[in-house]
């Protein structure tokens, strides 16, 4: 006898951006494709394929082409009125974003999505409002968790590693090019707040989870924001007013499950040069121990292992903090995050079941952000209240 095999046609949305081929068709998507799809508990094999969309025909013609994908289109409002796709996926500009997934939700389409969701909170609570009332599968992209770094660190976590948790703090970024003489990394609607651009619309509704999905609940924000690069060139090689923040510097106040409260600091900048092991790191520390994790990497420190350090300005010194840390062990085979929640994702769709990441925790991202802004333009604390939908 044998096993069922399903195949589900995913309709990916803003594709020749950088994350969106990168992440989700180069190391998410075509993998899983060209590895005969995965295997379900009940022995159902699930084999996806991709339908590329967007504006530009001769690009998204050519990626098609390179990557022998059959089926590709510029016309969003037909491949989501496609009675053959059954999921379709966003990466494309934010301020676009709300509106596919609204049309892909209402005409039964499931959603995987970048983030954040949308512009504003209001629009992000209609987002879960109606993936509530749809009945569809919703997925956000909480790529973060995923990976091998923060995955050791949530397991320190669950295994009582740090005692009572005191605080977490988190650096990330890196410099990027003006674009006059290199070009910048990132594309330049990134640095204008008009077209949806900020450090603190692009990261905090990453930090939400983040710290959600390690620590507890965000209870409060107060954040600093700064355009510390006032001036870049575009794609073009013509100059523009830089009108997004490029950094932000947030204080957080969380709750552990357990009741605790924790401090959170997170440094979000790219205008920032790098001098630490990876481009993002987190420290927990509490009274059991710390744990410092990256994208790949994490060390501990037990207290019974803590050295005690002596505070003398007057020598050099002498011993190397870096090598009094132990290496987590991965113990096991940690694959690229984005592909991972793509299975996961695609498993709840077969199964007809909510996703763990959601809209409503895309929300919650929107709103940190919104109330951080808000922070920095009225120079205070703000709680965070609960959503309703």
């Amino acid at each position: 006898m044998g096993y069922e095999t399903k195949t589900i046609r995913i309709a990916m949305n803003g594709i020749t951006g950088r994350m969106g081929y990168r992440q989700h068709l180069l190391r998410s998507i075509l993998p899983i494709r060209d590895a005969g799809g995965f295997t379900l508990a009940d022995g159902t094999r699930v084999q996806v394929e991709p339908i590329l969309v967007g504006r530009n025909e001769a690009k998204i013609r050519e990626l098609a082409e390179l990557n022998k994908v059959s089926e590709w289109s510029t016309d969003l409002d037909a491949v989501i009125n496609d009675p053959t796709v059954d999921v379709v996926f966003d990466a494309s500009m934010t301020s676009l974003r709300a509106a596919t997934l609204k049309k892909a939700m209402r005409a039964g389409k499931h959603i995987f999505t970048e983030k954040p969701t949308a512009e504003t909170l209001e629009e992000a609570i209609e987002l879960a409002r109606i993936g509530k009332e749809s009945g569809v599968t919703a997925g956000v992209v909480h790529d973060k968790l995923y990976l091998p770094g923060l995955v050791k660190l949530r397991r320190l976590v669950d295994e009582g590693f740090f005692g009572r948790i005191l605080s977490i703090r988190g650096e990330f970024g890196y410099w990027v090019f003006e674009g006059d003489i290199q070009a910048a990394q990132r594309p330049s609607w990134n640095y204008r707040k008009e077209d949806g651009g900020g450090m603190t619309t692009d990261m905090f509704c990453h930090w939400n989870y983040v710290l959600e999905g390690i620590i507890g609940k965000v209870k409060s924000v107060n954040a600093k924001t700064a355009t510390h690069i006032p001036t870049r060139w575009d794609e073009q090689g013509k100059e523009y007013k830089a009108t997004a923040d490029d950094a932000s510097y947030g204080i957080f106040e969380l709750e552990t499950p357990g009741g605790d409260d924790v401090v959170g600091q997170i440094n979000s900048s790219w205008a920032v040069r790098i001098y630490r092991d990876e481009l993002v790191e987190f420290q927990i520390d509490g009274t059991h121990g710390s744990a410092v994790a990256g994208l790949n990497k994490c060390v501990a420190q037990q207290r019974a292992h803590t050295p005690k350090p002596v505070w003398n300005p007057d020598l050099p010194v002498t011993e190397s903090f870096r090598s009094q840390w132990q290496e987590v062990p991965a113990n096991a085979d940690l694959d690229n995050g984005f592909k991972l929640q793509w299975e996961e994702f695609l498993r709840d769709v077969v199964a007809g079941r909510e996703h763990r990441f959601g809209l409503l925790s895309a929300a919650r991202g929107v709103q940190l952000a919104e109330l951080g802004l808000r922070s920095n333009d009225e120079r205070r604390t703000i709680d965070i209240p609960e959503i309703e939908l």
